[in-house]
């Protein structure tokens, strides 16, 4: 990558250079850890779609937050101190995550996980704040290619991630358990505080030029084409990161290894991005995200027919060459034509995109992937099923709610009773309607599953109705916003 190690003014460019790279590694080994554990939260904490779509969401508007609210304050408090409050909103998320798993049961789990999502979001968020305005300060000269290799580290925190997670899903044993896959995030954040925090920061461009900041604001908030560029960003992340969240369960769902694809996506971009220069070059800012746009509608029209790891991997190909251009050129399109919007302009781009993929685009996807998986249910089955559940679970609450030592029965009475009660609900409904309630039906399925009664067969019927359910419904999803 070239990476100077040159000292200027007692900054540190390379070591600063680097240090802010390695920072964005916990947003995608975050971004793949959590995409990696959707199907475990949905069946523990018995959660819709749209549900986990908030949680998964809240792990992407949290950076709005921070690009938002704090990025435009920048010029007050410098960018060490934003480096700062992103190091302690990494550990802070993280911790409220985890901590998540002492609430099994409880509706207040939840809204930790929401809350911890969205602390760990406003950590990456604030990377963003202190990386983007940092590179345009190190190398003022080549800000669209700089860019385009700080944000590679993104999707290699993405290959990270989400090898570590397949890993440790399918090899792990206890470890496979969602909590020690999110402690992963701990690594990185602890190895970039070391490196970064304790070097010597440069001032933004416009403190540097003494631009005063009513007039970076003035400037920004009023040119047409800065707002247009805005709105095009907020755009082009959400059919990016909406679709990148749902591809590991979606595809799990399909009886692919979702995760691996959403790797294989994350490797493409890695490569593309560090070889922006040729790009740049060749086929301008403005050619590379009309290629970029014409591809990635395809890759996600395409994505809702795989039905094998070959056609996903061939599918998520022409999709990666799509996404891996967008952010950085965005950035590094309005930072080189239009220079006097500084540090404000920069985080107002990246805030618009976080606020529109984590707010709209990923809760979106989840809530039309609820309304296809209704559609997908065979009613006549699905009722037959459910009553055979209703008649063979008092048997197991029964002796759940007698026994001893639910350790070494396998289970407990209150995940049967809760499934009980959802099928009930379900069929009361059915009964009086002549319709099946979509997200209560695919919850009740859920309920079953995650009561882990030994030797069940009924607990694997519900997988089995479930599943195609589930990875129709994703797919639809794919289609929607491909066609939007």
């Amino acid at each position: 990558m070239g990476i100077s190690s040159e000292t200027e003014r007692g900054i540190a460019r390379g070591r600063l250079f680097l240090g802010i790279c390695l920072a964005l590694i916990p947003t995608g080994a975050s971004f793949a850890l959590v995409s990696n554990i959707l199907i475990q939260l949905k069946q523990e904490f018995i959660l819709t779609n749209y549900q986990v779509g908030q949680i998964s969401g809240a792990a992407v508007w949290g950076m709005a937050v921070s690009l938002m609210v704090f990025g435009p304050l920048l010029e007050a408090y410098g960018l060490k101190n934003a480096a700062r409050a992103a190091f302690g909103a990494h550990l802070l998320g993280t911790t409220l995550m985890i901590s998540a798993v002492t609430k099994v049961g409880d509706p207040s789990a939840f809204w930790l996980l929401m809350t911890g999502a969205a602390i760990l979001a406003m950590g990456n968020g604030m990377i963003e704040v202190t990386g983007n305005p940092l590179v345009a300060a190190l190398y003022p000269d080549q800000k669209t290619v700089r860019l385009n290799w700080f944000h590679a580290f993104y999707p290699i925190g993405l290959v990270a991630g989400g090898l570590i997670g397949f890993v440790m899903a399918n090899w792990g044993g206890r470890l496979a358990y969602w909590p020690f896959q999110l402690a992963v995030i701990y690594v990185p954040v602890l190895v970039y505080g070391s490196l970064l925090l304790p070097q010597a920061f440069p001032k933004t461009e416009n403190a540097e030029v003494g631009l005063p900041v009513k007039e970076m604001f003035r400037y920004t908030l009023t040119h047409p084409a800065v707002l247009m560029m805005l709105v095009l960003m907020g755009i082009s992340t959400a059919i990016e990161m909406g679709p990148m969240r749902w591809i590991p369960a979606v595809l799990e769902s399909a009886g692919v290894h979702g995760i691996l694809v959403l790797v294989w996506i994350s490797g493409w971009m890695v490569l593309l991005r560090l070889l922006a220069g040729p790009f740049v070059e060749r086929l301008s800012p403005p050619g590379m995200l009309v290629t970029a746009s014409f591809l990635t509608g395809t890759g996600l029209v395409l994505f809702s027919f795989v039905e094998s790891m070959w056609s996903a991997l061939v599918v998520a190909t022409i999709y990666a060459w799509g996404v891996a251009f967008f952010f950085p050129t965005m950035m590094g399109t309005l930072s080189e034509r239009w220079p006097k919007t500084g540090s404000l302009g920069i985080v107002l781009m990246g805030g618009m995109a976080f606020l529109i993929s984590g707010g709209v685009g990923v809760p979106l996807m989840g809530k039309v992937a609820d309304g296809y998986l209704a559609q997908a249910l065979n009613p006549a089955a699905t009722v037959e099923y459910l009553e055979r559940v209703e008649q063979r679970f008092p048997e197991h609450l029964a002796r759940a709610e007698a026994a001893t030592d639910a350790a070494q029965l396998g289970y407990r009475a209150g995940e049967v009773n809760d499934a009980l009660t959802a099928v009930t609900a379900v069929l009361n409904e059915y009964r009086s309607t002549g319709q099946l309630p979509g997200d209560a039906t695919a919850n009740a399925l859920r309920a079953v599953v995650a009561t882990q009664v030994p030797n069940e067969p009924l607990i694997a019927e519900a997988g089995a109705i479930l599943q195609p359910a589930e990875a129709y419904g994703g797919q639809m999803s794919f289609r929607y916003v491909a066609s939007r």
